[in-house]
C-alpha cells in the first residue's frame, strides 16, 4: 500500500461481539477514545450503541444497516448486539487508536493503578487471531461494571483526569505519530491549493491508485468484537 487513506483515517470491519453482559445485554467493551473521533457506518444486523459524553450525558442510539454514527474524544461507546451486528468502522489519526489511545471503563480504582491497568487490559499474544477469547470477555465484563458505576456516581471527570494521568508516558509518541499522518496529510492539501493557485499541475503528474484486495488480517480481538484489519503503513 503506497499511500494512507485520504485524511488519514483508519478503517476496519468490526462483528460485534454477541456474548451475555454481567447486565443481560449482548456486545463489547465499553471505552472512550482520548484523541480520535470515531464513525460506525452500519453493514448488518441490529443493535444500539450507548453513550456518555460531556456534553450530552447518557444516550442510546439504535443501529441498522445504513445508519452512520459518529463521535468525538471524550465520548465513552458501548456497543449492544441484538444479532448480527456488523460495522465499518473509520478512526481519524490512523496510528493512535493501535498506540493506546483507548481507555477502557474500568473502576476508577483500576484506571488509577498503571500496573493493575495494564494487567486487567492485556490479552494472550495481544489478541491476535486464534487467540482464546475468554480473556476478552472478562475485560469487558470488568469494563461494563465500570461504565455503570460511571453513570450512577456522576463521575465523568474522575475518569477522564485518571485516563490522562494513565497514558502521559504515550503522549510524544502519539505527537509524532500526528505528526507524520493526520497533520502531514492536512499540510499536503495545502500544498495542493497553492500549488493550483500558481498554475502547477506537479502533484496531479503524480496520481496514482492503491488498493487492498483483502483484509491483511482477519479475526483480531478488538475491544467490541473481532476485528479484520488494514495497514496502509
Amino acid at each position: 500500500m503506497r499511500d494512507p487513506l485520504p485524511g488519514a483515517v483508519g478503517v476496519s470491519k468490526l462483528s460485534v461481539y454477541d456474548t451475555v453482559t454481567p447486565d443481560g445485554l449482548h456486545g463489547g467493551t465499553p471505552h472512550l477514545h482520548l484523541c480520535c473521533t470515531e464513525a460506525y457506518v452500519v453493514t448488518a444486523g441490529t443493535g444500539k450503541v450507548q453513550t456518555l459524553s460531556g456534553q450530552d450525558g447518557y444516550q442510546e442510539h439504535d443501529l441498522r444497516p445504513g445508519a452512520v454514527l459518529w463521535f468525538t474524544p471524550g465520548t465513552i461507546h458501548r456497543l449492544v448486539n441484538h444479532g448480527g451486528l456488523e460495522i465499518t468502522v473509520l478512526m481519524s489519526n490512523s496510528g493512535l487508536p493501535e498506540a493506546g489511545d483507548a481507555v477502557l471503563t474500568f473502576p476508577l480504582d483500576v484506571v488509577r493503578d498503571p500496573d493493575r491497568y495494564a494487567a486487567a487490559v492485556a490479552l494472550p499474544d495481544g489478541g491476535a487471531p486464534g487467540t482464546d477469547v475468554t480473556t476478552a470477555y472478562r475485560r469487558r465484563d470488568l469494563a461494563v461494571q465500570g461504565f455503570h458505576e460511571l453513570r450512577k456516581n456522576d463521575s465523568l471527570d474522575e475518569f477522564y483526569n485518571a485516563a490522562m494521568k494513565l497514558k502521559q508516558p504515550l503522549l510524544e509518541g502519539w505527537r509524532e505519530r500526528w505528526e507524520r499522518g493526520a497533520r502531514r496529510a492536512a499540510e499536503q492539501t495545502g500544498a495542493q491549493i497553492a500549488a493550483l493557485i500558481d498554475n502547477d499541475p506537479g502533484h496531479l503528474r503524480e496520481s496514482r491508485v492503491s488498493a487492498k484486495p483483502v483484509p491483511d488480517e482477519r479475526g483480531r480481538l478488538g475491544m467490541c468484537g473481532l476485528l479484520d484489519t488494514y495497514r496502509y503503513d
